[in-house]
């Protein structure tokens, strides 16, 4: 099964899940079609057990890296690091994960949104973890918020770098460090609170 799952995480990694047949993954192994189906019921079975690879690392990475903190800023800096340094050190396992050719509804987008869904959790609760308990509250929606963004710019960058190659992976993480940490560092003081934006018509 582990060499199945390695030589169909080549394949979807370099052509991309829509391009991949069950029929060339089972030629490439060597094993039959109905055995390939056997194993793991359908393609996209077999795609989502190489996608938790995938996922279980990047997420582990984050997690390590944005654990060593000691400020929001510090948390922030680490995590996009650890984001673009993953990138760089094992780019198949970005092109599965992030797959542009997956399906928009179904299993697989559901277990997509699952990971974003932890890496944004990850992210926001180191940064709330910084802060002192009772402030915590006053910037916990703005922090999830903040790092929802953080995770959309960091996709769209690391897309953009491996398109263009233009400037190192480290030289991208420390860009768009260097655009939102004053936003991050703006809403960790003790005034964020009276800073949260207001909704349109507000006056109080």
């Amino acid at each position: 099964m582990e060499q199945t799952l390695t030589a169909a995480h080549a394949l979807f990694a370099e052509r991309g899940y829509a391009a991949v047949k069950m029929d060339e993954i089972a030629a490439s192994v060597g094993v039959t079609k109905p055995l390939l189906y056997n194993y793991f019921g359908n393609k996209e079975q077999l795609y989502i057990s190489c996608m938790e690879q995938a996922g279980d690392a990047l997420t582990a990475t984050v997690a390590e890296a944005v654990a060593k903190s000691a400020s929001p800023g510090e948390a922030l800096g680490a995590g996009v690091r650890a984001f673009f340094a993953f990138l760089d050190s094992d780019r198949a396992a970005w092109a599965v994960l992030f797959d542009e050719t997956l399906p928009a509804g179904g299993e697989i987008a559901e277990r997509v949104a699952a990971y974003r869904g932890r890496i944004v959790e990850l992210v926001s609760g180191s940064l709330l973890e910084q802060l002192p308990q009772d402030r915590r509250d006053a910037v916990r929606v703005q922090f999830e918020a903040l790092s929802t963004a953080l995770l959309g710019a960091a996709e769209a960058l690391a897309r953009w770098w491996l398109k263009t190659q233009e400037i190192s992976a480290g030289e991208a993480a420390e860009l768009l460090i260097a655009t939102i940490e004053p936003g991050l560092r703006l809403r960790s003081t003790p005034s964020a609170k009276s800073s949260r934006p207001k909704p349109k018509g507000d006056r109080s």
